[in-house]
C-alpha cells in the first residue's frame, strides 16, 4: 500500500504535545465497556509505558496491537538525544509485530497524555491496512477516544 494514499486518508489536526513536526488526529469517544480482548490492548499498552526509556523528557508512551491471528505486541516510546530518532510506542509495537511477520491487524490502542495519537504513527499502521481502530487511553489506563485508520 503507498504512502500517498494513506497521506490522503489521515488528515491531520495540530498535536497537543510531542515530536516535532508530528501532527495528531483526533477521534470518536469512547462510550460503554471496551470487548475483552480490547481491554486488554489496553492494559497492556499501560503496562509497557512503564518501561519507556525517555531520558532526555520524551513523552512517555506505551501501545499494544493485535494482528489478525489474535497475537499482540506491546511496545514502550525509545527516547534519543536527536529528538528526529525518537521511536513512538505504537511505531515500536507495530514494527516488533512486522517483525515476527504480523501483516495485518485487527486493534492497536495507545496510553498517553496526549489528546490524539499522531498522524505519522498511524501512518505507519495504516501502511499495513486500513480499518484498524486505536483506541487511546489516558495514564489511568480510562479509554478516551478510537480512532480508525
Amino acid at each position: 500500500m503507498g504512502s500517498e494514499a494513506n497521506e490522503t486518508q489521515l488528515a491531520a489536526e495540530p498535536r497537543d504535545a510531542g515530536r516535532p513536526g508530528a501532527e495528531a488526529r483526533r477521534g470518536e469517544p469512547v462510550t460503554g465497556e471496551l470487548a475483552a480482548e480490547d481491554a486488554k490492548l489496553v492494559v497492556l499498552a499501560r503496562s509497557a509505558r512503564l518501561r519507556a526509556y525517555t531520558p532526555h523528557g520524551e513523552l512517555a508512551e506505551g501501545a499494544a496491537v493485535r494482528d489478525t491471528d489474535g497475537r499482540t505486541y506491546a511496545a514502550a516510546t525509545v527516547g534519543h538525544a536527536r529528538p528526529e530518532l525518537v521511536t513512538s510506542a505504537l511505531r515500536a509495537a507495530v514494527v516488533a509485530a512486522a517483525a515476527s511477520g504480523a501483516r495485518r491487524f485487527e486493534a492497536a490502542a495507545m496510553v498517553t497524555e496526549n489528546a490524539a495519537p499522531a498522524a505519522d504513527d498511524l501512518a505507519v499502521l495504516a501502511e499495513f491496512g486500513a480499518g484498524v481502530p486505536v483506541l487511546l487511553a489516558g495514564p489511568d489506563g480510562v479509554p478516551r477516544n478510537r480512532t480508525v485508520v
